[in-house]
This record gives C-alpha cells, structure tokens and sequence, in this order.
C-alpha cells in the first residue's frame, strides 16, 4: 500500500510541476477520493466528487447520443480551468489550472499522468 501511494504522490508531484497547474487529484469513477495534491482550502473530497460527477455526466450523454467514448472534460471559468480525464476503467484525474495557462501542455502532460495513474492501479 505503501508503495502504491508513494507511486501516486510522485505522479501528482510531476503535474504540479507544470506551470499552470495548482491542484490534482485522482478519485474513483465514482468520486472517491484515492489522492490529491490541492491547494490550501480545497476540499478535496468535493473536488474529486464532482468531477467524476461531471466527467460520468458527460461519457452519458456521450453514449446516448453517440456511442462514442469522452476523451476529457474541460470546464473554464473567468479564472481558472478543471480539466478531468479517465485513467482506466476505474479511476480518473483532474486538474486545475490557471486561466492563461497553456492548455496544450496540461493535456499533453495529463494524457501521460493518466496512462501511469492506470498502470498503478491496475
């Protein structure tokens, strides 16, 4: 179990590394909390909760209407961006950003955060 966090913590490290990026957090499909690295006075509970709320809505209506799968939701406010994303099966990440953050360089480093958040989990 030990292990399994510390191989965690280092993936949420490696997203706080990118400039724009002020919180992460990886939570079950179904919005359980599994790890988080949030700024002071984030509750990362809810965070992690309503993103895979967010994220499950959307892969809804994705396949009702399409059959298609989500790639990533994005959710932009005046100052900030959630940005949530699958990472297997049973899990999800999801990042906030700032606003003028480079939105290129979060997906790219979240698509790969994904794919390693999977593999440790599996």
């Amino acid at each position: 179990m030990v292990v399994l966090t510390e191989r965690l913590g280092e993936v949420l490290l490696d997203l706080k590394k990118v400039d724009g990026i002020k919180s992460v957090a990886i939570a079950t499909r179904d919005g359980l909390l599994i790890a988080e690295n949030t700024l002071p006075g984030t509750h990362p509970e809810t965070f992690a909760a309503m993103s895979a709320t967010m994220l499950g809505a959307a892969e809804t209506v994705t396949n009702r209407f399409k059959n298609d799968s989500v790639n990533r939701i994005i959710v932009e406010s005046e100052d900030c961006r959630i940005v949530a994303m699958g990472s297997g099966p049973k899990s999800l990440v999801v990042i906030l950003t700032t606003i003028n953050s480079s939105l290129g360089l979060a997906l790219v480093e979240l698509k790969k955060s994904a794919r390693r958040i999977d593999e440790i989990l599996k």
